[in-house]
């Protein structure tokens, strides 16, 4: 990812359809050489933000800039951007070969040299050996190879990519996101991922684009994103969380009192524009607690054990406090979690890790 040059410029932008509003004043700017995704749940905006930057829909209000030149009036074949589509978008009547030397073709390359470019890029999704077979011969994930070798071979700036694993199944689609990440960094191209799954987004991405009806939640690293979510929404989205009530009592020394109810208090981080005497959420992520039989701290809560949930490579626990809230804590199987694990009815004390707990901007 190169900092210092930006790929796309954003600038509050605008999309109306209509009475319906569906992206609000979005800015933003986008690297050169960055995978940067745009994440959230279906209607948020993120296809339409895509479209737009590919010529498929018009900006309302506000501009879109492509390495500097204003690209709104540009018709989707003449910008410096290609398209990877959720069904791949593949001619079933011509070979592989001839599907990724297509668009070389249509933009006046000599078909020799189409077909050696196209070769180089099957080469590159290690698809050499299925240069004859037409489409309907390959599995899914062979056919998504295929249409990222097409959309690659004409060497656009910009790769946009909607939701191109999302008809893998669960295996497949875990091998193509590490794949395509070796493939961005292999190409040095921008792709711009669009995605309403949260582990695609923070598996593959530099940066990632929080989105929610119409509006950027939040930006960052998968890392600050899933870490340090600013409001309740991005908390819940990214991940599981523990989302409490909670009530600023004291906030000294940047650090602010919370109570839970049922006589429950934790200390967290404060943060600017939650004062004393708010009524606000904290998150608490499940993998950041442990569960023991007595208190190591002050900020032990004592609770019961109300059941386990066995999911493979973590076991799950349900805790009820005290006259409190229920706590969900997530242990991993392995020797030293599964001393941590103990019987429905238990009574036992949830502590977590230092900083753990992160007030929310509801």
């Amino acid at each position: 990812m190169n900092t210092d040059k930006v790929a796309i410029n954003i600038e509050r932008a605008v999309k109306r359809f209509g009475p319906f509003t569906a992206l609000k004043a979005i800015s933003l700017s986008i690297f050169d050489n960055e995978f940067f995704t745009l994440l959230g749940p279906s209607g948020c905006g993120k296809t339409t933000l895509l479209r737009m930057i590919a010529g498929f829909e018009d900006v309302t209000e506000g501009s879109i800039q492509l390495f500097g030149q204003e690209i709104e009036n540009l018709p989707p074949n003449k910008r410096p951007v290609n398209t990877v589509f959720q069904n791949y978008a593949l001619f079933p009547h011509m070979t592989v070969l001839e599907n990724v030397a297509f668009g070389l073709e249509m933009r006046g390359v000599d078909k020799a040299q189409a077909g050696v470019k196209a070769g180089e890029m099957l080469e590159l999704v290690h698809l050499t050996q299925f240069t004859n077979r037409k489409p309907s011969q390959l599995s899914g994930g062979q056919q998504q190879r295929v249409a990222l070798a097409r959309a690659l071979a004409p060497q656009p700036k910009v790769l946009l990519l909607d939701e191109p694993l999302s008809a893998l199944d669960l295996k497949l689609r875990k091998a193509m996101q590490i794949e395509l990440k070796h493939l961005q960094r292999e190409t040095g191209i921008t792709f711009i991922f669009v995605t309403h799954d949260q582990e695609e987004a923070l598996t593959m991405s530099d940066r990632i684009a929080v989105m929610s009806a119409g509006e950027l939640q939040q930006l960052g690293a998968p890392r600050d994103i899933y870490e340090a979510p600013r409001n309740m929404f991005v908390a819940d989205f990214i991940g599981e969380t523990n989302l409490l009530e909670v009530s600023v009592e004291e906030i000294r020394g940047g650090k602010a009192s919370c109570h839970l109810g049922g006589g429950h208090k934790l200390i967290c981080n404060a943060i600017d524009g939650i004062g004393v005497g708010a009524k606000v959420h904290m998150s608490l992520r499940p993998e950041r607690l442990f569960i023991s039989e007595t208190s190591t701290g002050r900020e032990s809560l004592k609770g019961k054990i109300r059941e386990n949930i066995f999911v493979g490579t973590d076991i799950t626990t349900i805790v009820d406090l005290v006259d409190g809230p229920q706590f969900v804590v997530r242990t991993s199987n392995s020797d030293w979690g599964n001393k941590r694990i103990f019987d429905p009815g238990k009574d036992v004390f949830i502590n977590m890790e230092q900083g753990a707990a992160r007030l929310l901007l509801d």
